[in-house]
């Protein structure tokens, strides 16, 4: 749950935004300025987490008035190797925070920290990792807690889709890119699983508002709503014209989280009232638009 130390929405002096370049930062970033807050945007090239001296020159490139959204990170984590990255990394970024009194830090973490449930998972539902990419982001939360002295926001946001996502993994993502291409939507099975998907625009409204109120706590950025992939596919391949055509294909190995996870928004409503989750339809059809307009 989120608490507000702002009681009206003010913009911070400056976002610092680490991992900027990424597809959750650059959204972000663009979102920030759009709305007239000035954001340092820093990716590897302009702040390695794992170059010697990175600590040094971050901490005193932070202001006190400065809010910071940390973002940077190797994933999906799938090895000891990347793990291991991945908590050195932080440790930097702790290391920079630590000397210098910022006003805000925001982390971008993962729905991933959660045991498999079949009820509706909620921000007290229990962090029991079971992946390396779960047990990661849980370290850096831990971390941050840790080290900081500053009001700690930690979002965890589920699945995530959009026409800039550099990644292909299963899913809206990937469904696109095939059905613009005229090519066939081959699902894990019949795509019976059914999941959670959120709209890059969404989560990048969520932090903007986090940073505006000056919010701490955890926060689990879902829909509320769960689609199986096979609606999902059949949805997007309805998007082209001709429509490429959706078959499943025999299942490698047992579902990813029993077939199910879901999330209770409540806390989202709570923290956010007048903030409203785009629906699938609508962000399947911007995420074509924008794709598009890229090709």
């Amino acid at each position: 749950m989120l608490e507000h130390l702002n009681s009206s929405a003010l913009p911070p002096r400056r976002v610092v935004i680490l991992g900027a370049h990424g597809f959750v930062g650059a959204a972000s970033a663009r979102l920030m300025a759009a709305h007239g807050v000035p954001v340092l945007a820093l990716g590897r090239a302009e702040a390695d987490l794992l170059a010697a001296g990175t600590a040094t020159r971050l901490s005193h490139e932070f202001r006190p008035d400065d809010a910071v959204v940390v973002i940077s990170a190797r994933a999906p984590c799938k090895d000891a190797g990347m793990l291991v990255d991945n908590v050195r990394m932080m440790e930097c970024v702790c290391q920079a925070l630590a000397p210098a009194s910022v006003s805000h830090v925001v982390y971008i973490s993962s729905d991933a920290v959660y045991r498999d449930s079949r009820a509706p998972l909620t921000e007290k539902s229990c962090a029991e990792p079971s992946s390396l990419h779960g047990a990661m982001h849980l370290v850096r939360e831990v971390m941050l807690r840790s080290a900081l002295t500053a009001p700690l926001a930690i979002l965890r946001p589920t699945l995530l889709y959009g026409a800039a996502d550099p990644h292909n993994g299963y899913g809206p993502n990937r469904f696109r890119r095939l059905a613009a291409a005229g090519q066939d939507i081959v699902l894990f099975g019949e795509g019976e699983e059914q999941r959670d998907h959120v709209l890059i625009d969404d989560v990048a409204e969520i932090l903007r508002r986090v940073l505006m109120h000056r919010s701490r706590g955890v926060l689990n950025v879902a829909t509320g709503s769960v689609h199986s992939f096979r609606d999902i596919a059949e949805r997007i391949a309805a998007l082209y014209d001709p429509p490429v055509s959706v078959r499943g294909s025999p299942r490698q190995g047992p579902m990813p989280h029993g077939g199910y996870r879901a999330f209770d928004s409540a806390a989202s409503r709570q923290a956010f009232p007048d903030f409203r989750y785009t629906e699938l339809e609508a962000g399947l059809a911007k995420a074509k638009a924008e794709h598009s307009q890229r090709m």
